[in-house]
């Protein structure tokens, strides 16, 4: 698969959220709701006890306390049998303006708990259920903070549909920040076999992996490619000392910001130019662009120097093992080479024209 292909999941919707954790245990929020639908009714019950004089009861014609709630819960109900009705104009007044409110109150109160433990739940379970049947070739992203989400805007500048892109992390607002960017998201912790089950994360295209610890991040390696031998795995880490556990841990690729940044200093010393192309190179806005791709069936048995994509070969892995385009072996191209080379961005070079 190359790097422009896009990924196979295929969603309704933009975003599709795969499962919220809840702040509250279930029965602590059931308990609340219920809670407060008896405490709007317990106001109720005393409203009409202190008026019962303007209630009148045609049965027998004595309004007790008995009768004053079993006609707050009629009233709430919107029930309404008649046996026992206001007859003043204060009693007509008060349900009018104190009791109507509450009404409305509890029955939204009850309303609402039916349908985010019941309907909505179960709506819930049957979507995720449905999204995990489809995801394949996705991009799962572990962690949200300021890489990873660098990351995803990137993937999304470069043409991933952002319903492709399976993001997972422990902050609820940056949860919502992925959300608000159209990507598939998933409350919980990254280095939880279920988690990751969840998301499916063995028929992933890609994992990013990127928690804001080194050691964080090399767990998450580990978990993920216990899960998903063979799905390529980059993770940031930070601590150079870490590159070598990282890749240890089964990451394909290790990124570390700080070197890549001592990397565009010290090329910056030796020319004025030369950082500024190494960042053209890495972002999307570039004039030229880094591919990596499989070699062709026309290119095979060419130079790296004749690609069909007139691109510029700088690069062959044969067997997992790169040979640079002045080497022997990158004269041959063989079926099953991996091939990284410099391509023109035409949309960048037609935005600088206009220019």
């Amino acid at each position: 698969m190359t790097s422009r292909s896009r990924p196979k999941m295929r969603m309704q919707r933009g975003f599709q959220p795969l499962k919220r954790a809840s702040r509250w245990p279930v029965w602590a929020d059931v308990g609340a709701r219920l809670s407060l639908a008896f405490f709007l009714i317990g106001i109720v019950v005393l409203v009409h006890w202190i008026d019962r004089g303007g209630l009148i009861d045609h049965h027998d014609g004595h309004v007790s306390f008995l009768d004053v709630v079993y006609f707050t819960m009629i009233s709430v109900t919107t029930t309404g049998f008649g046996d026992i009705a206001p007859i003043s104009d204060r009693s007509r007044l008060i349900e009018a303006v104190i009791v109507t409110p509450i009404r409305i109150a509890v029955l939204f109160i009850f309303v609402g708990t039916a349908y985010n433990f019941v309907l909505k739940r179960t709506w819930e379970k049957w979507r995720m259920a449905r999204i995990q049947a489809q995801l394949t070739n996705h991009i799962v992203v572990l962690g949200f903070g300021i890489s990873g989400s660098e990351a995803v805007k990137e993937l999304i500048a470069r043409g991933t549909d952002p319903a492709c892109i399976v993001v997972i992390d422990g902050s609820p607002s940056r949860i919502a920040a992925a959300e608000a960017m159209g990507c598939n998201v998933l409350e919980g912790d990254a280095s939880n076999d279920q988690t990751l089950l969840d998301v499916r994360i063995a028929n992933a295209q890609s994992v990013l992996v990127s928690a804001g610890r080194d050691d964080s991040s090399i767990l998450i390696v580990l978990t993920v490619r216990h899960l998903a031998p063979r799905v390529p795995i980059s993770v940031v880490v930070r601590a150079q000392d870490n590159e070598l556990l990282a890749r240890q841990a089964g990451a394909n690729n290790v990124i570390n910001p700080v070197s890549f940044t001592g990397l565009l200093l010290a090329g910056s010393a030796q020319g004025a130019h030369v950082a500024d192309y190494m960042a053209d190179l890495a972002s999307v806005d570039g004039r030229v662009q880094l591919r990596e791709r499989p070699v062709a069936a026309e290119e095979v048995g060419r130079s790296i120097d004749d690609l069909t994509s007139e691109g510029r070969g700088l690069r062959v892995y044969r067997g997992g093992k790169p040979y640079g385009f002045w080497e022997p072996e990158a004269r041959t191209l063989a079926p099953g080479d991996l091939i990284v080379e410099v391509v023109r961005c035409e949309e960048c070079e037609a935005d600088v024209t206009e220019r």
